[in-house]
């Protein structure tokens, strides 16, 4: 029995012995080092860089059809270093105020038939540019009153396009200092506010109607308008410049630059008798009254062009009839609001 106790306390020894071999032959590992992470990544995308307004200063033919012409830059001429644009035809730039269909300056009109006039009109208020069955614009006029002149100088502020159903504004708001890289063009359609982003190229198109379409030509102040079928118009943002002023006699002060719009029209399905200050030179038997020879040929007849606000169409000499809309219900709800500038110039505010 003491021997059997023997052997079992040698046993015993022996496990023991093992087990601590074991537990001091086990590999040991240094402690985990921390790991710093890395800075987390900025998901906000960094905008581009702004581009400049002097795009406007190099125009493209648009048209693909003229392969050999096609998206080439040009130089604008000096004689319209910020508004011209390129015969696709001919490749070569022209300045947008000299041709058919041009409403610029003081407001400086080009027939149809590529006489030049001007008409003054009176500032504050509104004259019919074109009626047709189809298409009725209305210029809104600003100004300032000419002391030593019976008249005011005036410039086109603002558009308003009647067409089927529809209403389009274009206007410039008001501003003080002139900066080209600061959009100044106001944009509404039915009512509805228009914004664009400033990328030249940039398209809004109408979800009602895709044939209607706005898109800038420029990354500020020049966009086009355009109805398939119907008409195109290129509107682009200018102020009264000091040399301007200087040499017109405008006494435009540092308050108001008077930013105006320069307008270019090109029109696809008038009638016959079509009328407006403008439009009139687009009918059938057109004959030019104004005094040939003159170095300002003028255009009269305030009474037959004046309407009472930038969408009436109830001038003298209106044609407009649109698109039976009874049952759309656009001409009831649209056909009383009158748009402009918001408060300091800033968006677009229409009123009943």
């Amino acid at each position: 029995m003491a021997r059997a106790m023997v052997h079992l306390l040698n046993a015993s020894f022996m496990i023991l012995m093992m087990i601590s071999v074991m537990i001091e032959a086990a590999p040991t590992y240094p402690p985990p080092t921390p790991v710093t992470p890395a800075p987390p990544t900025d998901p906000t995308p960094k905008p581009p860089g702004t581009p400049s307004g002097e795009s406007s200063k190099r125009p493209r033919c648009r048209n693909p059809n003229y392969s050999f012409c096609y998206n080439v830059e040009h130089t604008c001429p000096a004689a319209c270093p910020n508004a011209c644009v390129v015969d696709c035809v001919t490749c070569k730039p022209e300045c947008s105020c000299d041709r058919p269909g041009a409403v610029c300056q003081d407001p400086r009109f080009v027939g149809n038939d590529g006489i030049t006039f001007y008409f003054h009109g009176k500032q504050n208020r509104d004259f019919c540019l074109l009626s047709d069955s189809n298409l009725h614009i209305n210029g809104h006029f600003i100004g300032k009153r000419n002391q030593n002149m019976k008249r005011d100088f005036t410039w086109v502020q603002a558009i308003g396009i009647l067409f089927d159903d529809h209403q389009i504004y274009v206007g410039a708001r008001k501003t003080a200092t002139w900066d080209q890289s600061v959009d100044r063009v106001a944009l509404s359609f039915d009512g509805q506010p228009i914004y664009l982003p400033e990328i030249e190229g940039a398209k809004w198109q109408s979800e009602v109607d895709p044939s209607i379409t706005i898109s800038r030509s420029s990354v500020t102040n020049r966009i086009v308008v355009e109805v398939e079928g119907n008409f195109k118009i290129t509107a682009n943002v200018v102020p009264i410049t000091e040399e301007e002023s200087s040499i017109h006699n405008y006494a435009i002060t540092s308050e108001d630059c008077y930013a105006h719009l320069d307008l270019s029209f090109k029109f696809y399905s008038l009638s016959e008798d079509v009328n407006g200050i403008l439009g009139q030179t687009y009918a059938k038997n057109y004959v030019s009254q104004v005094k040939m020879g003159e170095s300002m040929p003028v255009m009269g007849g305030d009474r037959k062009f004046i309407t009472s606000n930038v969408f009436a169409k109830d001038c003298a000499v209106a044609r407009f009839t649109g698109t039976d809309s009874t049952d759309s219900g656009f001409s009831s709800e649209y056909a009383s609001l009158t748009c402009g500038s918001g408060i300091d110039g800033t968006g677009v505010v229409c009123k009943r």
